[in-house]
């Protein structure tokens, strides 16, 4: 007798005589039926017990700052839309100013309706719209060949909540008519526009630095940048404020005695600057340099010949003297969004490296991916594209806080008082930062 026979005439008999073979039937039928259930798992149809993967259809919206990129992104949306006519994608602009833009789409993350899918957000809103509850949790994502530090941007409490769509640091513009070597500390601009005031060489000079110190995010940006340049902090690795210290009291005197006198080191119209005036001012002559987003080149090399009786521009850049503020956007996913994978399908896409080729090459946002630097067409096109390169490697963020527009409302404070005070700092400084940080 084989053996399968021997097992079957072994089996129990579970009933009385007149039911044992349907007592084995039915054991039969329940080791046939886990037999192929394990033939299924083992083969690969383990998707048929797990959630669907299909993309869900219908139109997916994007929340998004003013698009700055020569309608790029808009190109790149009617890419996708062109390929998956099933999930047509919409962008919606906001508000110019980043300020601005916060504001609006936390008006409507708090809306309970769904009126957004994807939000494009600026990296220092990831851990608010995180806590908040606003985004949900990106998975099963590559995010190998990003950039290290725009893709820790996209990370809060160990969780990946966004891919980064553009990057930025901030660099330093000057005049190569003017300046022979670029600076490499903030006494060197001194020195440097300090000679070239004296000297007189341009009638339109009124400065020699400008950047944009009105009272929003770039006043922020860069008051941090210039005390990261003196080897400062306002606030260390641990979440710590830390601003009490010599060398940021000395970044903070350099501003606030750089704008006095009648030919100041510090272009006094900076107090009431913002990127694009900052940009004008540099092209009109009226400073030696300018810190400003990599943005500001393709600016400035439209508009570099002479017109309106102006002469040609002839400027390049540089690092800023210490590390810049990490910039850029990142895309996330609404938490009210029904369309989660097609979402997600959708920032993988503008996310990619021949978009972010595409965003550089055309539309002059910093790429998120390495290899676009490596680009021989982009070298050639944008010979800034590894000084910029070497700026997002060495930026830094600003602090991760729930409550970063809060902490950065307080800091403008602290920085408007310094430079109003010879640099000093408001007795109470660190109190009022530190409880800004904790949402108090």
């Amino acid at each position: 007798m084989n053996w399968p026979r021997r097992v079957w005439t072994a089996l129990p008999r579970l009933g009385p005589p007149g039911v044992v073979w349907a007592n084995r039937s039915w054991l039969a039928m329940g080791m046939a039926v886990g037999i192929v259930l394990t033939i299924l798992f083992t083969n690969g149809v383990q998707p048929l017990f797990r959630e669907s993967t299909a993309w869900e259809k219908g139109k997916l919206v994007v929340l998004s700052g003013r698009d700055q990129s020569d309608g790029q992104r808009r190109a790149l949306i009617n890419q996708w839309n062109a390929e998956h006519p099933e999930h047509p994608a919409e962008i919606v602009e906001l508000s110019t100013e980043a300020d601005g833009q916060r504001s609006e789409m936390v008006a409507r993350a708090k809306e309970k309706s769904e009126n957004a899918d994807v939000y494009n957000l600026d990296v220092m809103w990831t851990a608010e719209f995180a806590q908040s509850g606003y985004l949900r949790p990106l998975s099963g994502v590559d995010t190998s060949g990003f950039l290290k530090q725009p893709l820790e941007s996209c990370r809060y409490q160990n969780v990946l909540w966004a891919l980064p769509f553009n990057t930025d640091a901030g660099l330093l513009f000057y005049r190569k008519d003017l300046v022979q070597e670029a600076p490499l500390e903030l006494e060197d601009i001194t020195t440097t526009a300090t000679r070239t005031l004296r000297a007189a060489q341009d009638a339109r000079l009124q400065a020699g630095y400008t950047g944009q110190f009105a009272d929003y995010e770039g006043m922020t940006v860069n008051a941090l940048e210039l005390i990261w340049a003196e080897k400062g902090n306002v606030v260390d690795e641990n979440g710590k404020v830390v601003i009490d210290n010599d060398r940021t009291r000395r970044a903070l005197r350099w501003l606030a005695d750089g704008l006095k006198g009648d030919k100041p080191i510090v272009l006094q119209d900076a107090r009431v600057e913002n990127e694009p005036l900052s940009t004008q001012a540099f092209r009109d002559g009226k400073v030696v340099f300018m810190r400003n987003w990599p943005l500001a080149h393709r600016v400035l090399t439209g508009n570099q010949a002479e017109s309106e009786g102006r002469p040609r521009l002839d400027f390049t850049v540089a690092q800023l003297p210490g590390p810049s503020v990490l910039g850029g956007q990142n895309l996330a996913i609404s938490s009210k969004s029904s369309k989660p994978r097609a979402a997600q399908a959708l920032i993988e896409f503008l996310t990619g490296p021949r978009s972010q080729q595409l965003l550089f090459e055309r539309g002059g946002l910093a790429a998120t991916r390495g290899i676009v630097y490596q680009d021989s067409r982009i070298a050639t096109e944008h010979p800034y594209a590894r000084t910029l390169l070497k700026a997002i490697e060495n930026a830094r963020l600003r602090p991760i806080t729930p409550y970063y527009s809060r902490f950065s409302d307080e800091f403008r404070g602290v920085v408007q008082y310094a430079i109003d005070h010879d640099g000093a700092l408001p007795s109470d400084a660190e109190e009022r930062l530190t409880a800004a940080l904790q949402g108090r």
